[in-house]
């Protein structure tokens, strides 16, 4: 049977008790990190003088994102450098970092903060860049996550996904919450509570819009919560069960998991709850949709072959293509921005964990190694992948390399920690 947290129904009223969001110091998640990469960047950062006069440490937020990244090696020094100093490349080579960052912090008489950076390339003796911002005292965190965004994209040549943001389900007692935070876990913000569960959050690609489940009508239902006007609308209330929503990349539709005609089937509607369609067919269970990067296909899972099995379909339907081959036992199919890899949650000697497959090549990788792993949700940038899993028997979330070699885990003394679902990169 494919899991049950998408074809069950609970047959409990809910109350929903509002939504909130301010700040949820309680609730904050607190990292641990294991393995770095395959090779490390080692860099400096300066401090910037005048960063004491903020209430956030900018530089100690950048630190924490490159170290988190598991990419740079961080080479400790106790200088504060301005924007505006001279740099001396030998000596920064000297200390072992082949990259510096140097910045300055200067209140405004407005109230704002002038935050000024650049990145110098030691070993080339040249600057790579230099930005500036006007930051509002409580946008502090995200201008010094973007300036980690920047160093590592001009590093790495690929973006930065620390000024992303997170959504995923706590659970506390007797009450259910949808929670958005900053990518390191910090800025938590309750969007919506109830008595009744909450699954399958999903970003709107914009970044604007979470949907989700809700069990508060006695069933499963689809809804989807503006986060910046707090309105929400219901998707789908059908017949029966309304489950696993998931956006088209443009926005407009998503699919979904309904039991309208009979079995769960896979159909499609637009995000307005109108011009449902129906995209398979089958004797078995079809569940779990999700759209490709160029909204040309949905990957999904079905038990039509005996086992549950990840499938792909064109988007206005026909033969569907099996993907998985190896194991018995295949589920919740996400797959990368770039198209090119497949994660998936895998039953295989008992245990529930997490593999990446390279659909270039058919290569398959094991990521995770616990016992009940679930809901993969990519990075933006597609080079790490955050997971549902247990630590201690409470539920929490992990986040993995692609690789594999750089592993993080995500606990809060709020409770029980599931669904988790990465937003997309802010426009």
């Amino acid at each position: 049977m494919i899991k049950a947290r998408y074809l069950t129904s609970i047959a409990a009223v809910a109350t929903v008790a509002g939504l909130s969001f301010a700040p949820t110091a309680q609730a904050q998640i607190r990292f641990e990190i294991t393995g770095v990469g395959a090779t490390q960047i080692p860099i400096a950062i300066a401090a910037f003088p005048g960063e004491e006069s903020a209430p956030q440490q900018i530089t100690s937020v950048i630190k924490a994102d490159l170290a988190r990244s598991g990419v740079f090696k961080l080479i400790d020094n106790s200088d504060a450098l301005s924007d505006s100093s001279a740099v001396n490349y030998g000596d920064w080579q000297k200390r072992g970092a082949n990259a510096l960052a140097v910045g300055s912090v200067a209140r405004l008489a407005d109230g704002r903060f002038d935050v000024r950076y650049r990145l110098f390339d030691t070993v080339q003796s040249s600057q790579l860049s230099a930005l500036s911002f006007g930051s509002q005292q409580q946008l502090l965190r995200l201008t010094a996550h973007k300036i980690a965004d920047d160093i590592y994209q001009k590093l790495t040549g690929i973006p930065g996904i620390f000024s992303t943001r997170i959504s995923y389900v706590t659970k506390s007692g007797g009450e259910y919450r949808l929670e958005v935070a900053d990518a390191d876990g910090e800025g938590t913000q309750v969007a919506l509570r109830s008595n009744e569960p909450i699954i399958s959050p999903a970003w709107s690609p914009d970044g604007t819009k979470v949907a989700y489940v809700s069990f508060e009508m006695k069933k499963p239902v689809v809804y989807i919560q503006n986060l910046v006007t707090r309105q929400r609308s219901i998707v789908a209330n059908f017949k029966g069960s309304n489950s696993a929503p998931s956006w088209s990349p443009d926005g407009s539709r998503l699919a979904v998991a309904l039991t309208r005609d009979g079995l769960t089937q896979v159909y499609v509607i637009n995000a307005d709850g109108s011009g449902l369609r129906r995209l398979t067919n089958t004797s078995g269970i079809d569940t779990e949709p999700q759209f490709s990067p160029d909204g040309g296909s949905i990957y999904f899972t079905s038990d039509r072959s005996g086992g549950p099995q990840i499938y792909k379909v064109g988007v206005d339907g026909g033969n569907a293509q099996r993907v998985t081959f190896n194991g018995s036992y295949n589920i919740s199919p996400r797959v990368s921005p770039d198209g090119k890899t497949l994660a998936f949650i895998s039953r295989r000697d008992g245990l529930f964990q997490l593999y990446a497959l390279d659909m270039t090549n058919g290569q398959e990788q094991r990521l995770s190694d616990g016992s009940r792993d679930q809901s993969p949700s990519f990075a933006p940038n597609g080079k790490y992948i955050m997971y549902a899993t247990e630590s201690g028997r409470r539920g929490s979330l992990a986040v993995v390399s692609t690789d594999g070699r750089v592993k993080q885990r995500l606990t809060t003394q709020a409770g029980d920690i599931r669904e988790p679902t990465w937003g997309p990169f802010m426009k």
